[in-house]
């Protein structure tokens, strides 16, 4: 086939240049317009230089995507990325869709189902319910059936994909868990390209803080997909930390169980699930992910301990957070959405050191 024309809107932040820089490598894609927010009229390489002679596409205007402009887009181009901040997805997103495009939106404006979560955690104005119920939840391994025959992807969160991927098995098997304790942690990209006291290099070298402590925009994402698989209602206990690192999130969760189990038994329910994930790497017992052996790479590794002594359960998940957390997990969808093999132009090797 010919290569699909793709658009990203929202270019210049890191998940959008995380996008850029996959989209170059897949073999049926084709990158066929930029926007963003500011800096328009110049070329994407002189915004990043890191992309002199792979790609110096000028940038356009996020200002000027009117629906007269998205209509003539789509008579070139398929699929939109959304690599936008929350607010800003939800006033574009039902554009591109009406006009017939295939949307894969990195923002948070359609996660949540009810839009009442939505105000009360991103403080914004919710779209209209039946728009949210037009979009699915993009969590590639979970719900691939879903996502093959979508036309809106609501791609997960970072901190919401390293947790759930980590807890899916056990709540689809519907496993009697009394509480959960989720403890997270994450690179500074995490926050985005804007310019924040909290991320400056003072403030992050030599630290390691919690943040937005109990009002997380990702605690309701995670209760309501773990609330859908296990078909009751789930609260978490979920505390986020900024590491002063660049990329790379930790989740490390505890659960108390009302039946005993085999460690063996647990590890086997992952194996089963996740098996045939290409991008999935279960470790076998006695071995824990670490964030260095993901880092570049679309990989969740998963590590799980049952001790003895407490009869705690508690899992290891690592992700890359701008990869398997953003950009290429939106990459795995498109894929999906395509019926392309998942792996298409994600075969990137972890790199280390």
């Amino acid at each position: 086939m010919d290569e699909l024309n793709v658009i990203v809107v929202g270019a210049s932040g890191y998940s959008g240049i995380e996008l850029i820089r996959i989209l170059l490598q897949h073999p049926k894609v084709n990158i066929h317009h930029l926007f963003v927010h500011s800096q328009e009229g110049e070329s994407i390489d002189r915004i990043y230089p890191h992309l002199r002679q792979l790609l110096e596409s000028p940038i356009e205007k996020l200002s000027d995507l009117t629906i007269e402009k998205i209509v003539e887009l789509k008579k070139e181009n398929e699929v939109v990325f959304l690599a936008t901040p929350s607010g800003v997805s939800k006033e574009l997103g039902p554009q591109f869709l009406e006009a017939g495009f295939k949307v894969i939106d990195l923002s948070g404006d359609f996660r949540l189902k009810e839009p009442i979560q939505y105000e009360l955690w991103y403080h914004l104005e919710a779209v209209d319910s039946s728009l949210l119920q037009q979009a699915v939840y993009g969590l590639s391994e979970v719900f691939p059936k879903e996502i093959k025959e979508a036309n809106y992807i609501a791609n997960p969160g970072c901190y919401a994909t390293s947790i759930l991927l980590a807890l899916a098995p056990l709540y689809r098997r519907k496993l009697p868990i009394k509480s959960v304790i989720i403890d997270a942690k994450s690179g500074v990209s995490g926050a985005g390209r804007g310019y924040s006291r909290n991320t400056h290099f003072s403030e992050v070298n030599d630290n390691f803080k919690a943040y937005k402590v109990g009002r997380h925009q990702h605690i309701p994402e995670v209760e309501q997909v773990l609330t859908d698989l296990s078909g009751h209602q789930v609260t978490v206990q979920m505390m986020t930390h900024l590491l002063p690192i660049t990329r790379g999130i930790l989740s490390t969760i505890y659960l108390d169980l009302e039946k005993e189990y085999k460690e063996e038994e647990l590890v086997q329910y992952y194996v089963e699930d996740y098996g045939n994930q290409p991008f999935i790497r279960v470790r076998p017992s006695g071995e824990y992910p670490e964030t260095k052996q993901v880092v570049g790479s679309n990989y969740c590794d998963i590590g799980i301990f049952l001790d003895q002594r407490t009869k705690r359960l508690i899992l290891f998940s690592a992700i890359d957070n701008l990869m398997k957390g953003a950009a290429g997990q939106a990459v795995q969808n498109l894929n999906l959405m395509m019926g392309w093999e998942q792996e298409l132009g994600l075969r990137f090797v972890p790199i280390y050191p």
